[in-house]
């Protein structure tokens, strides 16, 4: 669904092409008595918030192509497409239809997916990982396990195997015959995984992380990539590691987990956004889009307002200094005034 959605939202990028490509001339259907045109249906969308938000990322995607695209091979660009291709395939998707639908060809939408890799570049050329970053990642860090799964869609079933389990049952047969993970049934349950595997679901890796080798947990319940049904899962630790207290010996991994919890802070990402598209000059020639990088743009009227606002907080705090030294040169006066008068 998620790689349907992506294709799906790409659209609205061949109606904008469209309409810049034609004139707007271009008639979309005819009748008795008028025509609709590329134009018609363009000032009639351009307002929505889908349109919106269509030309923000297209105006994002351009400015960091521009300047991050020649650090994007083609190779990464082939992956990526075979790697939506397949997910689409194994879902039951045909992927050529879906492009049509999102009137895309293979060639558009190897660009978008260039745009796309080129903007996570810009992101990535801006990120600094610091020791205090490497020991965030450290924390919830756990290093690679081998394990076997049975997983299932019952509670009582997996009661049941775990029983059978216990009475001497062969873990990577009951896997082969019963685990509905289509990934590692077929290999006896075998699987690998870490603290950032996204595939296993964390209450699974946080209940296998805690087995010694050889021990079987109990049926662990989690929700499945829907968010609507659960799942239990039996897991056997084949070999576990402790992590220790050396950092040394995991620190490529201590970076990857730092920098993908940066592309991940919408707060680090808006702040890159905004500095890249301020320096690309970004102009917005159409009314109708006049806010769509509102927020993201510092303009010179920001600028100016940024600039007043400071100064006039610098006039308030000089005039209070001001008021502050002549209360106390007026209470100075009346001290001495009063001794005087002694």
């Amino acid at each position: 669904m998620k790689k349907k959605l992506i294709l799906a939202a790409a659209g609205l990028f061949s109606v904008f092409a469209l309409a810049a490509c034609t004139g707007g001339s271009q008639d979309i259907a005819t009748m008795k008595g008028g025509t609709i045109t590329v134009d018609d249906f363009y000032n009639q969308t351009k307002t929505s918030q889908q349109s919106q938000q269509t030309v923000q990322q297209m105006i994002i995607f351009k400015v960091f192509d521009q300047k991050y695209g020649k650090d994007v091979s083609d190779k990464e660009v082939q992956a990526k497409f075979d790697e939506t291709k397949k997910s689409i395939e194994e879902q039951g998707g045909v992927f050529v239809d879906q492009l049509k639908q999102a009137g895309l060809t293979e060639k558009s939408y190897k660009e978008q997916i260039k745009q796309s890799l080129a903007y996570q570049a810009g992101l990535k050329a801006h990120i600094k990982i610091t020791d205090e970053d490497l020991k965030t990642a450290w924390a919830s860090f756990h290093p690679e396990v081998e394990a076997q799964v049975i997983q299932v869609a019952t509670e009582d079933e997996a009661k049941e195997i775990k029983k059978q389990l216990n009475d001497g049952g062969d873990f990577a047969k009951i896997a082969k015959e019963k685990s509905t993970d289509t990934t590692t049934s077929k290999d006896g349950g075998k699987i690998k995984f870490d603290s950032q595997s996204e595939t296993v679901a964390v209450a699974v890796k946080e209940a296998a992380f805690k087995l010694k080798d050889g021990e079987v947990s109990e049926p662990i319940q989690a929700t499945d990539a829907t968010g609507y049904q659960s799942t239990f899962t039996i897991v056997k630790m084949v070999k576990n590691k402790e992590k220790g207290n050396d950092m040394a010996p995991y620190k490529k991994e201590l970076k990857k987990i730092a920098e993908e919890t940066k592309l991940t802070d919408q707060e680090f990402t808006q702040k890159v956004t905004s500095e890249v598209l301020t320096e690309a000059n970004v102009k917005i020639k159409d009314d109708a889009f006049k806010d769509v990088l509102a927020g993201l743009v510092e303009t010179k009227d920001s600028s100016k307002s940024s600039d007043s606002s400071k100064k006039e907080e610098k006039e308030s705090s000089s005039k209070e200094k001001e008021s502050k030294d002549s209360s106390s040169k007026t209470e100075e006066s009346s001290s001495k005034t009063e001794e005087s008068s002694k």
